[in-house]
Order: C-alpha cells, then sequence, then structure tokens
C-alpha cells in the first residue's frame, strides 16, 4: 500500500501520454522460438505480423550504439565469448545467434522495422557501477526520428530520471521484481525506487502478484505491465493484477 509520502511524490500520469500502454500485449524480446531467437530482428517481425507489441532489452556497444541484446556476456546467445562492450557495434552486427542465420541488431535496425505498426518497450539494461547515462543517450539518439509508439523502462531508477530531464515526451516506466536476484526486494527498497524514479507506468514480476503497492498505483491511474507471463496461468494471473502483459510461449496463446 502506498504511504502519504507515495502519494504526494508518485503523482498519477497524463492519461494522454500513458493510456495507449494498456491496449497491448507484448512480445517478450520478440516472438522468439526454435530457430527464431530472442532480440533478433526475425522475432520482431514476426510480432509485428500477430499484431503484438514489442519487448527489447538494449546493452551498449563499446561504440556507443543502443544494441539489441539481453546479456551483458555474449557467451549464451553466440558462439563468441567475453562481453558485448569488448565490441563495436560494427562488428556486433557480424555476430549470429546460436543455431541461427540471424544476427545481432541496432535498436535503429528495429525502429526502421516496426515503423509504428506496434508500440515498442525498450528495456535498458543496468548494473551497479554502471554509466547507464551512456545508455540513455544511446537510446535517445536512436528515437530522435521515431514517431511511432514507445516507451522506455529499466530496473534503475536513473533511466527514468535522465529520459525525465534530457528527453521528457518520451514514457518512462521502472521495472521491479521481488525474489532473490531483484534490485527491489525489500519494501523500503521498492518505495525508494519510485520516489527516486517518479515513473509514469510499472512493469513487475508476475510472481509478485497480487501487491497492495502495485494495486494502489493502479488504483490511482499508473498503467501497471506484467512479465514475463509465460503460461496460461501465469496469464490469468496478470490479467487479473495488471494492465497489460509482456508474454512468451504459451503466456501469448
Amino acid at each position: 500500500m502506498l504511504s502519504l509520502f507515495d502519494r504526494l511524490v508518485v503523482r498519477p500520469p497524463d492519461p494522454a501520454r500513458v493510456g495507449w500502454l494498456r491496449d497491448w500485449t507484448y512480445a517478450h524480446r520478440g516472438l522468439h522460438s526454435a530457430g527464431v531467437p530472442e532480440n533478433s530482428l526475425a522475432g520482431f517481425a514476426l510480432a509485428v505480423e500477430r499484431g503484438l507489441g514489442v519487448e527489447c532489452d538494449i546493452q551498449r556497444s563499446r561504440d556507443g550504439q543502443a544494441m539489441l541484446v539481453h546479456d551483458w556476456e555474449l557467451d549464451r546467445l553466440t558462439g563468441v565469448r567475453g562481453p558485448l562492450s569488448a565490441h563495436s557495434a560494427e562488428e556486433l552486427a557480424q555476430i549470429a545467434f546460436l543455431d541461427s542465420e540471424h544476427k545481432l541488431a541496432r535498436l535503429d535496425d528495429l525502429l526502421a522495422l516496426v515503423e509504428g505498426k506496434v508500440p515498442i518497450l525498450i528495456e535498458v539494461k543496468s548494473r551497479r557501477g554502471y554509466d547507464v547515462k551512456r545508455s540513455c543517450r544511446a537510446v535517445a539518439k536512436a528515437l530522435e526520428q521515431y514517431a511511432g509508439p514507445h516507451a522506455v523502462m529499466s530496473f534503475d531508477p536513473r533511466v527514468c530520471i535522465w529520459f525525465a530531464k534530457h528527453s521528457p515526451q518520451t514514457v518512462r516506466g521502472l521495472v521491479m521484481r521481488e525474489d532473490e536476484v531483484g534490485m527491489t526486494q525489500k519494501a523500503w527498497q521498492r518505495h525508494l525506487a519510485l520516489w527516486v524514479a517518479r515513473p509514469e507506468f510499472i512493469a513487475y514480476h508476475v510472481a509478485a502478484l497480487p501487491n497492495p503497492m502495485v494495486a494502489s498505483l493502479r488504483a490511482r491511474g499508473m498503467p501497471v505491465l506484467t512479465w514475463t507471463v509465460d503460461s496460461p496461468e501465469r496469464r490469468e494471473q496478470g490479467a487479473a493484477h495488471a494492465d497489460a502483459l509482456i508474454a512468451e510461449g504459451e503466456g501469448l496463446a
């Protein structure tokens, strides 16, 4: 439940800016499956064909470009070992996903593919000690001429702060989870993140729903998205306690 301080600081967002967030189901890292890698242009193209919004992850290349990759290391997704940040965007664009002809791509490539047909949720990856402002600048630069519906989000409250100051036209959200790998495990951490970030929407871990704080935010008009919905049971749970689903696999059925 929100405290009095929460209610004063976390103001309801402008419905005209954020209302569209509730109207879609979002394909988590694209519509990926066997032979169609996560965060690949092929997966995003399939999502667009199916009429789904898309959710993507952003890492930053050595030369400061926004790349469509979830992991800090390349090992899990490609045949290349080591950190993604050791490579330029041009070098990364030549690297194929494992067991696939599809190659890593830039945020620019995704924007050119979608062309406003469906909304895009852009999650900016961050971690302790990371200069996330450089990633924010890379994302904002890619979005300069993009007119389609889109929003940025992150576990890191600094992303909301940066976009509020430097790109206020961009809708911004805070991602939260409560389990042992989360950055907001304790109630005070969740409230602090809200106070600092002042997001226009939240994306909450479906396993942590229902949640009194989330219910309070939703009642006050803040859109609540939930992730990762990957089963019929999670889909039912998310639909009952959130406004829109970020889903994959059987969660999209």
